[in-house]
């Protein structure tokens, strides 16, 4: 029964046929989908697994206490390492975005036709692959490495960066640019003057917020050879070096919680 409000009265009254059909027509729909996709799942798991998984879990994780403190020294490379690709990468992605957004934004873009696609599709792009496949498909193309790791998370950051960057110049206000454009200033007068004071405050945010997140994402980098304490740590669960494996992933949490405390700190501070 669907409910009406006539005059702060609620108003109980029948569905129509057809609108009652199409409820429970979605319904069937919704149910037949569950069970295909319930059938699927089941054909490609190994339910044995399954139910031994917690068993499995708690084994692991007893062999991974105490963490094997004699490796950290061999850590400190590796830990430099990811974080020079998280900070370089999100100045490439940085130098790059910001053109990008110019063009993608739609108040400050030479062409609309043109140059606003283009821009558009660099976003989409770049937004649409994982790092770890950025890196994994230049590793392939320029070997394994930290300059592999660096490509990766600027190509990464490029599309984050430029959409919200673009998005921000959309919402300025207006005024202020045609205050400067009166003034008979030049388009680059106008784009210093009227339009990149209302934006800096964004920008210093999505780039230390790009930063803190490129942290996370250059640590698993190494799994595909791109360089980080990803390297180490794949050699550790290759070789079932358990005690060693706790150890990194201990230095890779306390790197993300410092690099959050660190970025929330610098948002306070310059927004």
């Amino acid at each position: 029964m669907a409910v009406s409000v006539r005059q702060g009265t609620k108003i109980w009254q029948r569905r129509e046929r057809a609108v009652q059909f199409s409820i429970w027509a979605a319904w069937f729909v919704a149910a037949v989908v569950l069970v295909v996709s319930w059938s699927f799942i089941s054909e490609k798991t190994i339910w044995p697994f399954v139910l031994d998984a917690p068993q499995q879990a708690a084994d692991l994780g007893v062999r991974m206490v105490p963490p094997d403190w004699g490796f950290i020294g061999a850590l400190w490379r590796p830990m430099w390492d990811t974080i020079n690709m998280a900070t370089l990468g999100t100045l490439m992605g940085i130098a790059i975005a910001v053109p990008v957004a110019y063009c993608a934004a739609r108040n400050t873009t030479p062409s609309v036709a043109v140059l606003r696609p283009l821009a558009l599709f660099v976003i989409v792009s770049s937004r649409s692959i994982n790092s770890l496949i950025w890196a994994l498909m230049l590793v392939t193309i320029i070997g394994p490495g930290v300059f592999a790791g660096i490509l990766a998370i600027g190509f990464r950051s490029i599309g984050f960066c430029a959409k919200l960057l673009y998005e921000a110049i959309e919402e300025i206000d207006e005024s202020q640019v045609e205050a400067v454009r009166a003034t008979g200033a030049s388009s680059a007068q106008v784009t210093s003057y009227g339009v990149v004071p209302q934006v800096m405050p964004a920008f210093a945010g999505i780039s230390v917020f790009r930063w803190d997140i490129n942290i996370r994402e250059s640590t698993v980098l190494g799994l595909v050879g791109a360089g980080g304490i990803g390297l180490p740590l794949n050699s550790a669960i290759t070789t079932l070096a358990w005690t060693k494996v706790s150890l990194i992933l201990l230095v890779i949490i306390a790197s993300v919680v410092l690099s959050e405390w660190i970025s929330a700190k610098v948002r306070q501070a310059i927004i």
